[in-house]
């Protein structure tokens, strides 16, 4: 009699070949269509699978894996996995993975694109040229600030914060700096070209500030109108991180009002929605989350996500073994008190 094959559920269209690769080892239940999901929908699909391969617009907490006693594994594609509650997974001991590495170096170039495009007004030149103001060459059109030799400030010095780093530094000739909850080695700040300051000295010195810190509790609105106010009136803002990292409405109204040059936005608190308030200014960027979104990196997420998913149910050549697992140590634990009992 044949062995029956684990049944993985796969929330959004992906590249259809990588997914091949997938169900030659599963069985699937495939979703053909982009899907916004209620939780009870994503409960009902979690009760029928062993495994699920998701997006960042999946969001998974108790309520989504109360009735999915086989479930055993989530491969979340994307590095970010705020959209999953780790600890109510660990307890459920389902095995978490995410897709860290592969998008490092498409992301910081989205983020420095932001950058410059916020810093030399590009979008907000295109749209007034479109709408047909350009009556005559004039000196002062459209003056923007200088990238080279500017001050970089990075919030958050992971490996897409180093990759900025490396391109202001490097490329640009930028004085960088940044801050991080804990300082980076010597060697690799060397190697970024990156000095590390406390909070209020980075906001009060940088000509252009990036976001790329996790979200979670502790940094959530972590750059709110008190934040908005000690950084310079000439000052850029980029978050390419996570929309809850700043306060929309704060950010809003120093843009509105002057007291912050310009903002570049990939994410939003709210997404797919985007705040009328943001919508209405034209000194702002803003971009449809597509930070990791070459055809190339997108394909590499799906294929580590495909290859954490088939480990963590004990298929694949890393079976057991998955190459990027968020909670490994808590559910092994689990696993060890459960044969206690």
């Amino acid at each position: 009699m044949a062995e029956t094959r684990p049944r993985v559920w796969v929330s959004q269209p992906l590249f259809d070949d990588v997914i091949e690769q997938l169900g030659q080892h599963v069985e699937l239940a495939m979703t053909h269509e982009v899907t916004r999901y209620t939780p009870a929908m994503l409960a009902d699909q979690l009760a029928q699978v062993d495994g699920a391969l998701i997006t960042l617009n999946e969001r998974i907490g108790p309520a989504e894996i109360a009735n999915a006693p086989q479930l055993r594994a989530i491969a979340n594609v994307g590095v970010g996995y705020n959209n999953l509650d780790v600890s109510a997974l660990s307890a459920a001991g389902i095995l978490a993975s995410n897709t860290p590495d592969v998008l490092t170096e498409t992301t910081a170039d989205l983020g420095f694109a932001l950058l410059m495009a916020t810093a030399r007004r590009i979008t907000e030149s295109e749209r007034w040229l479109r709408d047909g103001q350009w009556g005559q060459w004039s000196f002062q059109t459209m003056l923007g600030a200088d990238i080279h030799g500017s001050t970089l400030g990075i919030l958050g010095m992971g490996r897409i914060g180093q990759g900025i780093a490396r391109r202001g530094a490097l490329g640009f000739g930028m004085r960088v700096l940044y801050h991080n909850r804990s300082r980076l080695p010597e060697a690799t700040e060397a190697e970024v070209g990156a000095q590390y300051v406390e909070l209020d000295t980075l906001l009060a010195q940088a000509d252009h500030l990036v976001l790329v810190l996790p979200y979670s509790p502790s940094s959530h609105h972590i750059i709110d109108a008190a934040a908005l106010a000690k950084m310079k009136p000439s000052a850029t803002l980029v978050n390419i991180a996570r929309g809850g990292i700043v306060d929309e409405l704060a950010l809003a109204d120093a843009l509105a009002h002057g007291r912050l040059a310009a903002a570049g936005l990939d994410v939003f608190e709210g997404e797919p929605t985007v705040r009328p308030e943001l919508l209405a200014l034209h000194n702002i960027v803003l971009t449809p989350h597509i930070g990791s979104a070459s055809q190339a990196t997108r394909r590499a997420m799906v294929q580590l996500a495909v290859e954490n998913l088939l480990a963590a149910l004990g298929l694949g050549a890393n079976a057991g073994n998955p190459p990027s697992a968020i909670n490994a140590d808590a559910v092994a634990a689990k696993k060890i008190d459960d044969a206690k009992r």
